[in-house]
């Protein structure tokens, strides 16, 4: 019988740690092996299922992470930047393939993965929807067809939880923009407008964020000219196509030589 990797989530009483957990529960290509809580968390001891509010599902919610990737071909980790740099090494340690879909990590944190990847599969990506990533590269090309002429301006929402700004995908969207054009993000990045902030520079990418709700996630790709809008866009209205992206990189991770990927690699794009 062909071995069904077994797989851990961190961050379980998350939304998104719950519905990872119910995305590898339901599948037929993966085993859940364990799952992870902060030290302390009132889940820490409980069957997961039953802290779920629900049947049993025979794991058992640890704060000791390396004793549960000891267990795991793969880690799912939608948390925070700090808690992830620290998942990196044990997951490294652990030789496991580590998905990463936490957002808000800094360019110094994002560097601080390399040596993790020496040891084992990191994927990582902003988003980790196929739509997301089709419109990633067709932002790409857009972008290369079109001068200074067209503005370009990313405009993300999602709910009041979100606790940054820009989403991730609005970063990687504009990363593909300005990867189109030739430029670096960091020297046309505008991301904030308020009072009299002059005329918009020309060949500057902007960025907007809208929170409300409970939107999923919500993002336009504006190129704006005299006369002419083209508008790409990517509406999501379920979370779980996030959580079928992380089993996918999960499960294609299997195998490969250590080093960082994306969903482009995942989805074969």
């Amino acid at each position: 019988m062909t071995h069904i990797p077994g797989i851990v989530i961190t961050g379980a009483s998350g939304r998104m740690g719950q519905m990872l957990i119910r995305t590898v529960t339901d599948s037929d290509q993966a085993r859940l092996v364990g799952v992870v809580e902060r030290t302390g968390h009132d889940w820490v001891g409980q069957d997961v299922g039953v802290a779920m509010g629900g049947a049993a599902l025979g794991v058992t919610v640890t704060d000791d992470p390396l004793e549960a990737f000891a267990q795991a071909q793969a880690v799912i980790d939608f948390t925070a930047p700090e808690a992830t740099l620290e998942f990196a090494a044990l997951a490294a340690q652990a030789r496991c393939v580590h998905v990463i879909g936490t957002t808000g990590m800094s360019d110094e944190q994002i560097a601080a993965l390399e040596p993790a990847s020496r040891h084992a599969v990191i994927v990582r990506a902003g988003n980790m929807s196929l739509g997301v990533n089709l419109l990633v590269q067709l932002t790409k090309k857009v972008a290369a067809a079109l001068d200074e002429d067209f503005d370009i301006e990313v405009i993300e929402g999602h709910h009041h939880h979100k606790v940054d700004a820009p989403s991730g995908t609005a970063l990687m969207l504009g990363e593909a923009a300005a990867e189109g054009r030739g430029v670096d993000l960091a020297e046309v990045s505008d991301r904030g407008r308020d009072g009299m902030t002059g005329a918009r520079k020309r060949g500057d990418i902007g960025f907007h964020a809208i929170r409300g709700g409970d939107i999923v996630g919500e993002h336009d790709v504006l190129f704006a000219a005299p006369g002419e809008r083209i508008v790409l866009r990517h509406l999501a209205t379920d979370r779980a196509i996030f959580a079928r992206g992380a089993l996918k990189a999960a499960l294609w991770g299997q195998g490969k030589a250590p080093g960082q990927y994306d969903m482009v690699d995942v989805l074969g794009l």
